[in-house]
């Protein structure tokens, strides 16, 4: 009855074969380990101190408490809140404009040096964050913007990133929806901000997913240029609860820093989940896989 129903609908049922079921099981199993660490840490936030250290593996609290966030919102947690989604949402549409300009200028305009200048982006690539922090830091201070946000936005201006994932976007882009643009007598800005930039929503949306989550969890360069309690970023802010060497103290200092782990995680968590068909769309027509 059940192929029967199927073959009428116009869809045609195959048993599934051995590679298939495999595929289904490891992806299945690759699932469960990604989660199983998510699941943990929002379980250990709500559960009483007693209960953080069994002899048995307890996946669900006994008894569900709120103290360890109450915990954790003592600290000016609201204010470190509003300042990294200030730095990460300004950092990712800055890095995404000049990421686009500089893709489509790669992608589209003909000029000398142009692959040794691509060359040299994937080259920067494979360059640590790490080794660009103590000049960065340097000029900062010379420039005397540590501690606003002038100091935490203006490194994320530019990505790398930004700029490979546009340039692989619009050469796949037809070239005829550009010159049909031209004839009308747009020039090459206007093309751009028109034509090229709206059709470019899915690479939009995977590269401000993979920005934002970077700048959102970004600890080093933020550490660095933003002491004051006041300028914190949520990362650094909750760095505080990271439980204290001593084993008691580390008993105690567990469920509060899984309590701060779960509000840091929720916002990105929140973003991909919104935009993840726009995301793998984005990853797949950007051409990342070639």
């Amino acid at each position: 009855m059940v192929v029967r129903a199927l073959s009428a609908r116009g869809f045609e049922y195959r048993r599934p074969t051995w590679p298939v079921l495999l595929m289904w099981l490891i992806g299945i199993a690759v699932a469960i380990a990604w989660a199983a660490p998510f699941v943990w840490m929002v379980s250990t936030s709500v559960k009483p101190v007693g209960e953080v250290m069994t002899r048995q593996v307890e996946w669900l609290p006994r008894h569900v408490t709120f103290d360890n966030y109450a915990k954790v919102l003592e600290k000016p947690v609201l204010r470190w809140l509003v300042n990294s989604l200030v730095v990460s949402t300004l950092s990712t549409g800055v890095s995404l404009l000049t990421g686009a300009m500089a893709g489509y200028a790669l992608a589209r305009m003909h000029f000398p040096g142009r692959n040794i200048f691509f060359f040299l982006v994937l080259a920067a690539l494979m360059i640590p964050t790490e080794m660009t922090i103590v000049p960065l830091f340097i000029g900062a201070l010379r420039a005397g913007i540590v501690n606003n946000y002038a100091a935490l936005v203006l490194p994320s201006l530019a990505s790398v990133l930004s700029v490979y994932l546009f340039r692989q976007f619009f050469l796949t882009l037809p070239r005829e929806l550009e010159d049909a643009a031209f004839i009308d007598g747009a020039g090459r800005f206007r093309t751009f901000f028109m034509v090229a930039l709206p059709l470019a929503k899915p690479a939009v949306v995977a590269g401000a997913i993979l920005l934002f989550t970077t700048y959102w969890n970004a600890f080093l360069w933020p550490l660095l240029v933003a002491f004051k309690e006041e300028m914190k970023t949520l990362p650094v802010g909750m760095a505080a609860f990271a439980p204290i060497t001593g084993q008691q103290t580390q008993i105690q200092g567990f469920a509060p820093a899984m309590a701060a782990m779960t509000i840091l995680t929720l916002p990105s968590l929140v973003v991909f989940l919104v935009l993840q068909r726009h995301f793998i769309e984005g990853v797949t027509s950007a051409g990342l896989k070639g």
